[in-house]
């Protein structure tokens, strides 16, 4: 464990410390977002904040290879090589976008283009619960865990839009992530995991960015910064499904902690339901999937009347309910788990929904006034 805290930390002092030094790179290009009409911040803030979270999980991978107790990691698999040299391409796709504002296929033909090569070169699902846990073949693991990929890429994206937002979500998914793979690798002589090394790597960058993101923020991550940390932690969700034997285990036992298609979707469930509502929404509208618009589930909180701050922390609260409820079954019994979630919930939804009600409260009282006066 001491393995897995140090290369977390060395990952979020890498990010800390490069995070100024990518911001000062951004006014010297002029890598620097103005504000548009569906923006919620009010000054020109440096967007390639993505770079400085990159070279933390470069620095992060490249200590660990050489590090007793899990450097052979790095020699049994070329999965971690295979994930660092996507982490990589993904960026420098995200850092073309944020400075030339890259059209939205193109964009996704560079993301399908590298999910593909990471795929083929070993980061791909194993197995899938349908009755049993059983293997496919390699074209459709391939095709799978690309589109995986895809997905969550674009869903971190698109959740990507207040102070910190996207960077805690993914941290709290990377934890919860983080416990699961470990629980995993319990099983293993010296509890190494490529899993796990992913995911204490996503959650060192996101803290370490997360210190210089928090509002008001004085850089952006961008799509540089956004698309890799839809693309990390995928890919450790992708990887875990390796460590499961098709025909050792029965679907059963991992219903509903673990299953290889939907643990992105449990993790990442806001950022993935925002992406769904708003292609649904644009789509009906004959607009393209990508439009842009100010009816993500963020603007709805702004728009009711929560803080920026205040905003984010909910999401977050959301994330984590649903994050580590799936965890705490392998802990607690079912029954007792979805009672802690069902009063969690509701306490959340009287939080995120009391501004709503208590500006609608003071609209009805002052009517009720003027009919009275009147």
């Amino acid at each position: 464990m001491r393995i897995y805290l140090f290369i977390a930390a060395l990952a979020g002092a890498v990010t800390w410390f490069m995070t100024p030094v990518i911001r000062q790179l951004a006014f010297r290009i002029g890598a620097v977002g103005e504000v548009r009409a569906r923006d919620v911040h009010t000054v020109p803030t440096p967007r390639i904040g993505g770079l400085a979270m990159l070279s933390g999980v470069a620095v992060a991978f490249l200590i660990a290879s050489r590090t007793p107790w899990v450097e052979n990691l790095f020699e049994e698999s070329h999965q971690l090589w295979a994930v660092l040299v996507g982490a990589i391409l993904i960026s420098l796709v995200g850092v073309a976008d944020d400075l030339w504002d890259l059209d939205w296929m193109l964009k996704m033909s560079g993301q399908l283009l590298i999910s593909l090569l990471v795929s083929w070169g070993g980061v791909r699902i194993v197995s899938l619960p349908l009755g049993n846990l059983y293997s496919v073949s390699t074209s459709w693991s391939i095709a799978i865990s690309a589109f995986l990929l895809v997905a969550s890429i674009n869903a971190v994206n698109f959740v990507d839009g207040l102070d910190g937002l996207a960077s805690g979500i993914v941290a709290i998914g990377g934890i919860a992530f983080a416990i699961y793979s470990y629980m995993l690798a319990r099983s293993t002589a010296n509890f190494a995991s490529v899993a796990l090394i992913i995911d204490v790597v996503i959650v060192g960058v996101c803290i370490g960015f997360l210190l210089h993101n928090w509002h008001p923020a004085s850089i952006f991550m961008g799509d540089s910064g956004s698309m890799l940390l839809g693309f990390m932690v995928t890919c450790a969700s992708i990887v875990m499904t390796g460590r499961l034997d098709p025909n050792a285990h029965h679907v059963n036992v991992y219903l509903p902690v673990f299953i290889p298609i939907l643990l992105p979707i449990l993790v990442l469930f806001l950022p993935v339901l925002d992406m769904v509502l708003a292609i649904t929404r644009r789509v009906s509208k004959g607009l393209s999937p990508m439009h842009p618009d100010r009816m993500h589930l963020h603007h709805r909180m702004l728009r009711i009347g929560h803080s920026v701050r205040w905003a984010v922390g909910i999401l977050w609260s959301w994330a984590a309910l649903i994050s580590f409820s799936s965890v705490l079954l392998l802990f607690f019994r079912m029954r007792y788990v979805f009672a802690f979630f069902v009063c969690a919930a509701a306490v959340l939804t009287v939080v995120t929904l009391f501004p709503y009600y208590r500006t609608r409260f003071a609209e009805i009282r002052a009517q009720r006034a003027q009919e009275e006066t009147a």
